[in-house]
């Protein structure tokens, strides 16, 4: 299992045009990838799960990963991320 945990900087929170950059990262890879907040988690992998945890500006998230290529799926939701200007890098 591998992990990052990064504060959400962009003012509107974690809407639909960074979740589809999200989503799109996450399907490069086999693991398994699920993003948490708080008491509430979701599939990286789906736009409903995400969108409906309605994570603002300023709430922490921990994206985790499990499977054989965790270690390449962390870095690079992390990369789209920051290039989606959600988080800072």
């Amino acid at each position: 299992m591998t992990q990052f945990t990064a504060v959400i900087t962009d003012k509107i929170g974690l809407h639909a045009r960074p979740a589809t950059a999200i989503i799109s990262a996450a399907s490069k890879f086999e693991s398994d990838v699920k993003i948490v907040s708080g008491s509430k988690n979701g599939n990286l992998r789906s736009i409903m799960n995400i969108l409906s945890m309605q994570i603002k500006s300023g709430d922490e998230v921990t994206i985790i990963a499990e499977g054989s290529d965790a270690d390449a799926a962390v870095a690079g939701i992390k990369e789209a991320m920051i290039s989606a200007a959600l988080i800072e890098g």
